[in-house]
């Protein structure tokens, strides 16, 4: 799989623990030196911010998609290559999805995991065949991963469906997993019963 522009979803915060901003500016320089785009939600602050500086530092380019009404609450980027400007949160989501070829999720709050698991949704039920991961700082996703495996035993969605998921510590690593990632071949109907 070829990947040309990437989705982070990554907090407005710095979070409890150093690794986190180094994880997003690793992200960050991983993807300029690749020439990969990133997509993320446009702000300056947190992660978001150590991100979006990181791969501009590094001559990347980069593109912002941020609702008019978080504007001045998130201090949207103002040195980004595009800052697209949004009328909803719906519409910021569908534009990072429409113009991302693969989803990663750091560390984050409630947005960066409602964000991850809508992508990661749609995927289940055959909208989109991108691949989705969590880089997982810190064993920050550990628990979440076990509750997914919780989900599956429960018989809410497949066990095939775990599979989705990628997951790493290491950016590249996981940048390697997406790459090499073979899709599910999805019954859309057969999955609505599970999704």
């Amino acid at each position: 799989m070829t990947i040309k522009q990437i989705c982070i979803f990554c907090g407005s915060g710095l979070g409890a623990m150093p690794e986190y901003v180094h994880a997003a500016r690793q992200v960050g320089n991983m993807l300029a030196s690749r020439n990969i785009t990133l997509v993320y939600g446009g702000a300056n602050v947190g992660t978001m911010g150590e991100l979006s500086n990181a791969a501009l530092n590094q001559g990347g380019k980069v593109i912002g998609v941020i609702p008019e009404y978080l504007v001045d609450k998130e201090v949207a980027h103002s040195g980004l290559s595009e800052l697209h400007v949004v009328s909803s949160m719906h519409e910021r989501k569908a534009m990072m999805a429409e113009i991302s070829d693969a989803f990663i999720a750091l560390p984050g709050g409630f947005g960066t995991i409602e964000e991850f698991f809508e992508v990661l949704t749609w995927a289940q039920l055959g909208m989109h065949t991108k691949p989705c991961g969590l880089l997982n700082v810190c064993r920050y996703f550990d628990k979440l991963i076990d509750f997914i495996g919780y989900i599956a035993e429960q018989q809410f969605i497949r066990t095939e469906h775990r599979s989705m998921i990628l997951s790493d510590s290491i950016p590249e690593s996981l940048l390697r997993k997406m790459e090499a990632y073979q899709p599910l071949k999805v019954d859309k109907f057969m999955n609505l019963k599970s999704a």
